[in-house]
């Protein structure tokens, strides 16, 4: 029997209950569920909505289905604890089928003064919390692995690309630090993200509120709640907290992405920086000598999948009118995949970037080329009192010399310099050494060794 039988002089038709159960995929939340209802029958006992031994029997009950359901002996698909099928709308119908059918009509008193429309509302906001701190958590161990990675290479000089093109000489440490301050901004995101999910909409009824004497706010304590989703209708209405959550699951998985490209890159043969461990890259079935880069190229396939669940949740809510509908039925597939999805990435990520082994012979062999070094060139006329425009002009005739020439910048004679401008001496050359371009460096933040040292003595401490 529905809960909502009495209106109605027909079942539901059996195609059109399937269809419309979501018990398949909101059953994650029977934690969560029996989590509010707990809290929620405790609260109906203190304000004598129901007795106190009607509360004690269903809280015994609720917590004996969340062990059963915990050691799979009741099964949320349909099946009753006596064998026979039925079909549960919900995660939350068919708890509550099951509590009924543990203590008899006494457990239909548990949804006193609440709506499945407040319930599910609540359910998703505690798991939004619970899968949030989780995500911050595996966040921290990434930027621990790249600042273990950064702090074992420190004195690598790599080239540092623009446009994919070599541009100029950096450590490789700053490159892998630059995705700690990435993710660091996802973790910003993700805590800031708690400030307006972690309110509670249990008490909001459908949409109008309850006439019961119901106290909202000693739930919402007795949860964790830092408070209440105030607006009745806003509360069991809107899907913004997820939405935001799903977008910041989509920049993170942005930014595991560009590393997993760079891995891709540069584990090639015709890169050769990098190699990835063996327990994170598989063979061909017919080229012996293969070594494919397939979890970094999975976490950049999987981004897809994530911006797939932000996209269809904006989708599913931009032209609902209030209050609730049951197209929202269809906020939780989204949800759940890119939760999963990101926190996959950011294991796999970690466990991966530890087996990464970094080249120092290969970065040395790019360093050979100069061209890369044109803008020492540049600064080192500026510093004499040539404009920068006029500098830039000056070296970039000098790079296409070289070009033309087929020889380099170092090779390049004096008289070649002086033609172009007389502000060059022979200590010009002193610019064209990579490892002195590095500790030129001097505003805050940079590539110099100095500061990348302090970066991650900073990331270091801040991480601990």
């Amino acid at each position: 029997m529905k809960p909502w039988s009495g209106r109605f002089h027909s079942r539901l038709d059996s195609q059109a209950l399937t269809f419309s159960s979501s018990l398949p995929v909101d059953k994650q939340l029977y934690r969560e569920d029996i989590e509010g209802s707990l809290a929620h029958v405790a609260m109906l006992a203190k304000q004598k909505i129901i007795s106190r031994r009607e509360a004690t029997a269903i809280r015994k009950a609720l917590k004996e289905i969340e062990k059963e359901i915990g050691k799979r002996k009741l099964l949320l698909n349909g099946q009753a604890s006596n064998g026979e099928r039925f079909v549960a709308e919900d995660v939350h119908m068919a708890i509550e089928h099951r509590l009924m059918e543990k203590i008899g009509a006494v457990g239909g008193k548990l949804h006193t003064a609440r709506s499945r429309n407040d319930q599910i509302a609540l359910d998703e906001r505690l798991y939004l919390r619970r899968t949030t701190l989780n995500i911050l958590k595996l966040i921290r161990q990434l930027q621990k692995a790249f600042v273990a990675k950064a702090s074992q290479y420190d004195s690598i000089v790599m080239p540092g690309y623009t446009h994919l093109q070599r541009a100029q000489p950096i450590l490789l440490a700053h490159h892998l630090l630059a995705y700690v301050s990435m993710l660091e901004r996802d973790h910003q995101r993700f805590s800031d993200l708690l400030k307006r999910a972690n309110h509670s909409p249990l008490g909001t009824g459908a949409l109008a509120g309850t006439p019961h004497p119901i106290d909202r706010n000693a739930v919402a304590r007795a949860l964790g709640f830092d408070g209440l989703v105030e607006n009745s209708i806003d509360a069991i209405s809107d899907r913004d907290v997820l939405i935001e959550f799903i977008a910041d699951c989509s920049i993170v998985m942005m930014h595991l992405s560009r590393f997993a490209e760079e891995l891709v890159l540069w584990s090639s043969q015709e890169w050769r920086f990098a190699e990835i461990g063996d327990a994170f890259t598989t063979g061909s079935s017919i080229m012996p000598q293969k070594k494919n880069p397939d979890m970094a190229e999975l976490v950049r396939g999987k981004t897809g999948r994530v911006y797939g669940d932000l996209m269809a949740l904006l989708t599913v809510m931009k032209g609902l009118p209030l209050a609730y509908n049951r197209d929202m039925q269809e906020d939780k597939e989204p949800l759940f995949d890119a939760a999963k999805t990101v926190a996959d990435s950011l294991t796999i990520c970690s466990s991966m970037l530890k087996t990464v082994k970094f080249d120092s012979r290969r970065f040395e062999q790019e360093l050979s080329s100069d061209s890369f070094l044109a803008t020492e060139l540049a600064d080192y006329l500026v510093r004499k009192g040539l404009p920068f425009r006029k500098a830039h002009s000056v070296v970039g005739d000098l790079v296409r010399t070289c070009e033309e020439q087929k020889t380099s910048l170092a090779e390049l004679p004096i008289t070649e310099y002086k033609e172009r401008s007389k502000l060059f001496e022979k200590n010009v050359y002193r610019m064209l050494d990579p490892r002195a371009s590095l500790s030129r460096k001097r505003s805050a933040g940079s590539t110099s060794p100095k500061e990348v040292k302090k970066a991650i003595r900073v990331w270091r401490a801040k991480l601990r």
